[in-house]
């Protein structure tokens, strides 16, 4: 639906005025958002943060509007109907790169490459990541809206179809693409722990202790299932204990036991408080080790994890005052390195914290230093019965064949689930339950052409958009010029 999606607002965007084509752009951006985005309702228990949230992402739909219908009318443009498609390609991509990077960093969520988990054009991913799945889910949009409007001008047969057949092709065409799942550098059998909370909502964090008592239990009901000697590691989610085991001593105890009866090493979340502030960190327990290794979370949400000019916006709302502790931003790149004793040597695993794994560059750092497996532990407990959790798996399985790994997300909550590198769930768990999942998942060292080409799609979607948008405003200058 997607496509048809896209193919809709390009119908919509037929008349030649820039004002107009914002107004129906922003609106389309609603209509997509607020449904997309109702769990920032559900954390903040009140309407504002998710409004202004939805508001602020389809400001920039509307952006793609009026800049599409300023470039639509230059005189090239107008009259090829074909370079139409890539027009709409190169700056509906623009635009969701440039809210994926302002304000407070950006909020690359609901891309439209995040619709194509379960299409023909996910081996795409591993070409170009988002910008090339979103660049020709977009033009599949447009091809459908070419064809319908020449079929509304009574055009011929034939170039009714052309469009057509392009959008036929395109879209099935990737499906040949090989996406790889065998292992390269040996496998690992991975228990993830998803302990659940004592209640659902916001303030589940106060429970910490509860929390990380459910994933101790958790563990141990793992180890009942499981062969003896059958794993190689164990993860938990973020926030499994947010009271510090490496300061507390009774938390301490009670991982370093469970680390002991299972014998592998344990990944687990949990909060560190510093001058004032706090890191969302993901630690490598070992027996004894008090966190042997340990990554700190690069990309801090904002009014949800810290806020930013503090005093401005508690003018708007005093809810922002419900964080009390804002959380920093750590700076070392996203690998962990896990000590494996059957493999006989250390495992480096990539790691994106909850919402980062919305973030590609942070997985293609993570990647390219060398991760052979990636984990997303998220805590989803603020969320409720939404489909966050959900649109965060869309996003961990275009991560898995984006890089050609192996992923599991870990949640407290759910959803959690193991995923292969060509992007099947090979096992997920339900919401608000306490599960285990055990998954034999292939370590894979191969870097894909997306990892290997970075930033450049984005960077030439970027100039293309720039070079159309400074080709339009110099012409309308000359013309008036003229005039």
């Amino acid at each position: 639906m997607a496509y048809v999606g896209m193919a809709l607002l390009v119908l919509a965007l037929r008349r030649n005025s820039i004002p107009r084509g914002f107004i129906a752009a922003a609106a389309f951006g609603l209509g997509f958002f607020l449904p997309h985005l109702w769990w920032a309702d559900a954390a903040v228990g009140a309407p504002i943060g998710w409004i202004a949230l939805a508001a602020l992402q389809s400001t920039a739909v509307g952006l793609f509007g009026a800049a599409w219908v300023a470039v639509r009318r230059t005189r090239f443009v107008a009259r090829h109907d074909l370079a139409q498609v890539a027009v709409v390609a190169i700056l509906w991509t623009a635009v969701e790169q440039l809210r994926g990077r302002v304000p407070f960093g950006g909020f690359p969520w609901g891309l439209l490459a995040f619709s194509q988990t379960d299409a023909p054009l996910m081996p795409l991913a591993a070409v170009g990541g988002t910008t090339v799945v979103s660049a020709v889910t977009a033009a599949i949009g447009a091809l459908l809206a070419v064809g319908v409007t020449r079929w509304m001008g009574r055009a011929p047969a034939g170039r009714i179809a052309i469009p057509l057949l392009t959008a036929v092709v395109l879209t099935f065409a990737p499906s040949l693409l090989p996406t790889p799942t065998t292992a390269q550098s040996g496998t690992l059998v991975v228990g993830a722990v998803q302990g659940n909370v004592p209640t659902r909502g916001a303030d589940a964090a106060s429970q910490a202790r509860a929390v990380a008592a459910n994933h101790v239990g958790g563990t141990r009901a793992l180890l009942r299932d499981a062969a003896v000697g059958a794993l190689d590691l164990v993860v938990w989610p973020e926030s499994a204990s947010d009271v510090d085991p490496r300061t507390d001593d009774e938390l301490a105890s009670a991982i370093d036991g469970v680390a002991r009866d299972a014998g592998v090493p344990i990944l687990l979340g949990t909060q560190r408080f510093a001058d004032s502030v706090r890191y969302n960190d993901y630690l490598v327990w070992t027996p004894g080790s008090r966190g042997a290794d340990a990554y700190s979370k690069q990309r801090p949400v904002p009014f949800g994890e810290y806020i930013p000019y503090r005093d401005f916006f508690r003018r708007l709302s005093p809810d922002v005052d419900r964080v009390g502790t804002d959380m920093a931003a750590g700076g070392e790149t996203g690998v962990l390195d896990v000590p494996i004793t059957a493999l006989g040597r250390p495992v480096r695993i990539a790691t994106a914290i909850c919402f980062e794994v919305a973030y590609g560059d942070l997985i293609r750092e993570s990647v390219v230093a060398g991760g052979e497996l990636i984990i997303i532990p998220t805590n989803n407990a603020s969320f409720g019965l939404t489909q966050e959790s959900t649109q965060q798996l869309a996003m961990s399985r275009f991560r898995a064949v984006e890089h050609g790994r192996a992923t599991v997300q870990v949640s407290t909550v759910g959803v959690s689930a193991v995923i292969a590198p060509d992007g099947a769930v090979l096992d997920r768990t339900a919401l608000f339950t306490s599960d285990q999942m055990v998954e034999e998942v292939p370590l894979r060292t191969t870097l894909t052409l997306a990892d290997l080409l970075g930033a450049w799609p984005g960077r030439i979607i970027d100039t293309l958009a720039l070079m159309l948008l400074g080709t339009t405003v110099f012409r309308r200058f000359r013309e008036r010029g003229g005039r």
